[in-house]
């Protein structure tokens, strides 16, 4: 039986507000081969300050569907809102930031001009654009770091240096593709502790795509296991694990159980297919 706080709890989180909406969402790319159906019938929310990590194979549409929430792509069939606007819309709105799965820092910029790029193109004041900075790169604890170039600092530091870019207009959605997929696993470890740390200060919606069942589990408040193409959901997996998420709790049978139901998700798509 559910406590009374655990009943308020679970009432508070029904409440939230839907940011990100997919209905009965379709994708459909044509090629010179033929059409590949990256996306099938696809429904999801996903509220406000959750962190919600896709799951699958590649070319299940993970990817796919965070570029359709960016209206980077667009849907054949069914409907995205997000802040109850369309992907589009939301884009001139600057609803969200960003980041891809290279850093993709230019090298003739220092980092502080890098994450100030966006800033520039929006037409913020310099001395704006100088606090902001300043304040983003203190958030990826790249401090001190303004006036280096990108081949001075590490991958796991350019791509803090990607993430502080993608934060630094303020954007309540924050939108990552695989950002930790080609670093090694010890500065995986670390970036993904500085990520939920980050994620809890600033209170933002992410969206997070990853191939990793140990970093899914790990960052995530909510899971979406993705069968291959056509990509459908085979399972939305609500995490019962406590905010506080040192390294050690991947040990922990909870943290087992809920890597396995993943991993059992990721079977079942693959026998549906």
């Amino acid at each position: 039986m559910m406590t009374q706080s655990e009943i308020g709890g679970a009432a508070a989180e029904a409440t939230k507000p839907a940011v990100i909406e997919a209905r009965d969402v379709s994708l459909t790319f044509e090629t010179n081969d033929g059409p590949v159906h990256a996306l099938r019938d696809v429904n999801l929310q996903i509220n406000k300050g959750e962190f919600v990590s896709f799951i699958g194979p590649s070319g299940c549409g993970k990817t796919t569907f965070l570029r359709a929430v960016a209206a980077l792509e667009h849907p054949t069939a069914g409907t995205f809102t997000v802040n109850g606007m369309r992907p589009d819309e939301a884009r001139q709105a600057r609803a969200y930031g960003y980041v891809f799965q290279a850093a993709g820092l230019y090298p003739w910029r220092t980092i502080g001009k890098n994450v100030s790029l966006p800033l520039e193109i929006m037409g913020y004041s310099k001395a704006e654009q100088e606090e902001r900075v300043a304040r983003v790169l203190d958030l990826v604890e790249l401090a001190g770091f303004e006036k280096k170039f990108p081949w001075q600092l590490s991958g796991g530091m350019q791509q803090r240096a990607s993430i502080a870019r993608a934060l630094a207009f303020d954007a309540d959605i924050l939108l990552m593709d695989e950002p930790f997929g080609a670093l090694d696993e010890i500065v995986r470890d670390h970036l993904n502790e500085q990520l939920l740390e980050l994620w809890k200060r600033t209170e933002k919606t992410i969206g997070f795509v990853t191939h990793s069942i140990p970093e899914a589990v790990y960052l995530s408040t909510k899971i979406v296991v993705m069968s291959p193409r056509p990509g459908r959901i085979t399972d939305v997996i609500d995490s019962p694990l406590p905010s506080d998420r040192p390294l050690e709790i991947r040990d922990t049978p909870e943290f087992i159980e809920v890597a396995h139901r993943v991993r059992e998700g990721l079977r079942a798509g693959h026998v549906d297919d």
